[in-house]
């Protein structure tokens, strides 16, 4: 069994910065590909940002520019620099692993960007 769990998530102004983590335990080596999502009340799901076993990344046009996804395999991490926050940017972030045909979830984690 595979956990996950994020952390990080926080109350921040307008044009600051957060790094949110996603952690791994259990029986996996946290390579294959992670993606992090968000959702805000009342909005679907949305991918903000993935990074593939080859370290390949790709975010959503909102974040590019601003959102850095890294990992640290040694580690089972995955991490989420986010900078230039924007008041769109708050919602519950979730991170997502998918090795082969599996897919594990981690709780969430709140980031609520103000004004």
């Amino acid at each position: 069994q595979v956990q996950l769990v994020e952390s990080g998530g926080g109350l921040v102004q307008a044009g600051g910065s957060l790094r949110l983590s996603c952690a791994a335990s259990g029986s996996t080596s946290m390579t294959s590909t992670v993606t992090w999502y968000r959702q805000s009340p009342g909005k679907q799901r949305e991918l903000v940002a993935s990074i593939t076993s080859a370290d390949s990344t790709s975010y959503a046009d909102s974040v590019r520019g601003r959102f850095i996804i890294s990992r640290d395999n040694a580690k089972k991490m995955v991490y989420l620099q986010m900078n230039s926050l924007k008041l769109e940017d708050t919602a519950v972030y979730y991170c997502c692993y998918r090795p082969g045909s599996y897919e594990y979830w981690g709780q969430g984690t709140q980031v609520t960007v103000s004004s």
